[in-house]
C-alpha cells in the first residue's frame, strides 16, 4: 500500500507540474545561452548600464507583491528588465549611437538581477517564486528578441534618427506584448494549479492585473525616454513614484487578505462555540471554492462564494439545542431555512455583504421546484454542506462514493451538474508548487 502510495503520488505531481517544469526548462536554456553569448562577447558590453538596471531589477524582485489568490507580481523588477530591454541609448554616449545590447546580455541581466533579488526571500525562508522569475524572464526575452537589433537599428542609427513618436508607436505595442505574455503564462500556471478553465483564469489575471499592468507599461516608455535626456540617474530619481503605486497596491492586497481572515475568524464562532464539527466551515468552502472553478466561474463571484460557504452556519448560534454535530441534514426543510434566514441577517449587518447573505440565505433551497429559483453558488453550497455533513474529515473513499450516491438520488434538491463537478473535486489533491 506504501509503495502504491508514493508511486501514485509520483505520478500525479509530474502530471500537475508538467507546465511548470515547461516553463522552468525554457526560462533555463535562455539562462544558459545568455550567459554563454555574453561570455565569449564580454568586451562589448557597457557594464554602467547593465549594472545599473540590473540593481534596478533586483531591488524591484526584493519587493515584489504578494496579490490576491496567492498570485505574486514584481512592477518595478518587470519595469526594469523590460526599459532595459528596449533601451536605445544613455549619455554620456555620443547622441547617434545606440547602446550596443544583444537580446541575450538582456536575459543575462535580467536573470542575475531577479536571482539576487530573490535571495533575501529564501535567506527569510520564503519561497524563491521561481514560477514568477521564470514568467517575467520568458516575457522579458519575447520583447527582447522582436526589439533588437532591428527594430532598435532601424529607430537609430548613425545616419538617421527617426522622430520620439515613432519610437513611441513601435516601443508601445511591445511593452503591452511583454505584460500580456506574462499575463498568459501566470494564466496557464493558475489554471494548472487550482483547476480552473484557462479561459476563466485568463479572464481572471486580466481584469486584476491590467491596471497595474497598465502602469508598468507607462513606466517603462517613461523610463526609456527619460534615460535618453537625464543618463542613469534617472533609475533613482523615477524610482520613488515607482514605489508609492506599489505601495497603494501592497495596501489593497493587504486589505483584502485582512478581510478574508476576519472573514475566517467569524466562521469558527461556530466551531468554538460546538455548533458545529471543527473544520467544517473550512472544509466546505474549499469544497465550494474547488466546484466553482470546475463550472467556471469567475474571481469576483467564487470570493463571495467563499465567504458565503465560511459562514453558512452562522445561523445555527440561535439555536438554543445544537444539532448533534451540527448536521443540518438531519434536520427538516423548515429548520434549514430558519438557520439559513438568521445567518443571511446576521451578514448582512456588515453593510458590504450583501450578496454573500443573499447566497447564504438561499443555500437550504431545493434545486427544482422553487420559485424563484436558487443561484448556482447557492446550490454548490448545499452540496458541498451535505457532503461534509455526511463525510467530515474522513478521507475513506467508500465513505465519498456513498455520499455522492445519496445526493445524486435526490436530484430535486441538490443540482445533477453541481454534484457532477462535486465528485470530480472531492478527493483530489492539494496542488503541489515549485
Amino acid at each position: 500500500m506504501t509503495s502504491h502510495s508514493a508511486a501514485d503520488r509520483w505520478a500525479y505531481w509530474q502530471a500537475l507540474d508538467s507546465g511548470r517544469l515547461l516553463l522552468l526548462g525554457a526560462a533555463g536554456m535562455l539562462v544558459v545561452a545568455a550567459f554563454a553569448s555574453t561570455t565569449i562577447q564580454a568586451s562589448g558590453v557597457q557594464w554602467r548600464t547593465a549594472l545599473a538596471f540590473g540593481g534596478f531589477i533586483a531591488f524591484g524582485e526584493l519587493l515584489r507583491l504578494a496579490l490576491p489568490g496567492g498570485r505574486e507580481a514584481a512592477p518595478i523588477a518587470m519595469v526594469g528588465a523590460m526599459s532595459y530591454a528596449l533601451l536605445l541609448r544613455v549619455p554620456p554616449y555620443a547622441s547617434g549611437t545606440p547602446v550596443d545590447r544583444s537580446p541575450l546580455l538582456v536575459i543575462a541581466v535580467a536573470a542575475v538581477g531577479m536571482a539576487v533579488g530573490a535571495l533575501p526571500h529564501v535567506a527569510a525562508g520564503r519561497p524563491a517564486g521561481l514560477t514568477g522569475m521564470c514568467t517575467r524572464l520568458i516575457a522579458v526575452a519575447c520583447v527582447a528578441f522582436i526589439f533588437r537589433p532591428g527594430l532598435a537599428g532601424y529607430l537609430v542609427s548613425q545616419h538617421y534618427e527617426r522622430p520620439w513618436y515613432v519610437a513611441l508607436a513601435v516601443m508601445g505595442p511591445l511593452v503591452a506584448l511583454g505584460w500580456l505574455a506574462d499575463t498568459v503564462i501566470g494564466a496557464l500556471i493558475r489554471a494548472d494549479d487550482v483547476g480552473a478553465r484557462f479561459s476563466v483564469a485568463l479572464v481572471d489575471e486580466l481584469s486584476l492585473q491590467w491596471l497595474l499592468g497598465a502602469a508598468v507599461c507607462a513606466s517603462v516608455l517613461i523610463t526609456v525616454f527619460g534615460a535618453e535626456v537625464m543618463g542613469l540617474a534617472e533609475l533613482a530619481v523615477f524610482l520613488g513614484p515607482l514605489l508609492v503605486t506599489q505601495v497603494a497596491f501592497r495596501r489593497y492586497a493587504g486589505i483584502r487578505a485582512t478581510y478574508l481572515q476576519t472573514v475566517r475568524s467569524l466562521a469558527r464562532v461556530t466551531e468554538v462555540a460546538g455548533y458545529v464539527e471543527e473544520g467544517h466551515s473550512r472544509r466546505v468552502s474549499r469544497l465550494a471554492v474547488a466546484v466553482g472553478r470546475v463550472l467556471g466561474m469567475n474571481e469576483p463571484d467564487l470570493l463571495a462564494l467563499e465567504y458565503a460557504a465560511l459562514m453558512h452556519d452562522i445561523g445555527q448560534l440561535s439555536l438554543a439545542e445544537p444539532i448533534p454535530g451540527g448536521a443540518t441534514l438531519l434536520v427538516g426543510a423548515a429548520d434549514q431555512q430558519r438557520i439559513a434566514e438568521l445567518g443571511a441577517d446576521v451578514i448582512r449587518q456588515a453593510g458590504v455583504l450583501d450578496d454573500v447573505a443573499e447566497l447564504v440565505r438561499c443555500q437550504s433551497w431545493p434545486a427544482r421546484g422553487h420559485h424563484p429559483p436558487p443561484s448556482r453558488g447557492s446550490m454548490i453550497i448545499k452540496a458541498a454542506n451535505a457532503f461534509d455533513d455526511m463525510v467530515g474529515s474522513s478521507t475513506d473513499r467508500e465513505r465519498s462514493n456513498a455520499a455522492l450516491d445519496r445526493l445524486r438520488l435526490d436530484p430535486a434538491s441538490y443540482d445533477k451538474v453541481v454534484v457532477a463537478a462535486l465528485a470530480e473535486v472531492a478527493g483530489r489533491r492539494t496542488a503541489w508548487r515549485l
